[in-house]
């Protein structure tokens, strides 16, 4: 690229807006394609259907609660060997709720980066770990493609021992890796996942539209769990070398 011309620099970043600007049209015609599914699963199934959707939608919930409300704050209590709830609901309160409506931990960024500061951390580190973790955060992303997996392996009759279920949860992890800087992009992965199960594309992509069908819930608690994460943690890293008086 060095060696290219202006010319051809100039195409290529042409390109790269037109691929842009198509995939932004594609992401703003999404809620038309989830009223689409959720229509056709209604009258193909009846609203009997919807029951299953909202037992499947309480247990991804239930499982990002647990990750925040539990394994969050343990984390947190070993490192800084302090009560961690007051930085863990400040966390929730500040970058979780924004989070939550925006359902895009981009756009959160300016939110967390007041939040680092006003928390007195070093703008070295959190000017790179926050906008980092708007990309890389896993959190959220690995609980969907591994709680959509289980369930569609269930539904097929297929036994799970746990070794199987312990290398689901590390290629979610290492999958999810990237997923949360793309609309919906823990719902994408799910056919990887499933392929360690011998499930067959089509039926896979079965599950992801099961997935688009409650992401409107689903999305919004996986964007304010890993965006309140990306603080939280940015906060404990560097709090851990405080004088214990001085943390938070």
């Amino acid at each position: 690229m060095r060696e290219a011309s202006h010319h051809s620099k100039e195409l290529l970043q042409t390109l790269a807006d037109i691929t842009s600007k198509i995939v932004e049209w594609i992401i703003n015609l999404a809620p038309l394609g989830i009223l689409g599914l959720v229509y056709t699963t209604i009258s193909d199934n009846g609203f009997q259907a919807l029951k299953s959707y909202s037992i499947l939608l309480l247990v991804l919930i239930a499982s990002m609660l647990i990750v925040v409300l539990i394994i969050n704050p343990l984390i947190t209590f070993i490192m800084l060997q302090k009560n961690p709830y007051p930085l863990v609901w400040r966390c929730l309160r500040v970058s979780g709720v924004t989070a939550f409506f925006t359902r895009s931990s981009a756009a959160n960024i300016p939110v967390n980066m007041k939040l680092c500061r006003d928390l007195g951390l070093n703008p070295e580190t959190y000017s790179v770990s926050i906008p980092l973790g708007a990309t890389i955060n896993m959190a959220g992303a690995a609980i969907t493609i591994n709680t959509l997996t289980l369930a569609a392996v269930n539904t097929l009759g297929i036994r799970v021992d746990f070794g199987t279920a312990l290398v689901l949860s590390i290629v979610a992890a290492i999958s999810a890796c990237g997923a949360s800087g793309v609309a919906g992009g823990s719902l994408l992965l799910i056919p990887v996942a499933c392929s360690l199960f011998g499930i067959s594309n089509d039926l896979a992509m079965q599950v992801v539209s099961f997935g688009f069908v409650i992401s409107v819930i689903q999305d919004s608690c996986e964007t304010a769990l890993n965006s309140s994460t990306d603080v939280l943690f940015t906060a404990v890293a560097e709090m851990s070398s405080w004088p214990k008086e001085k943390r938070y």
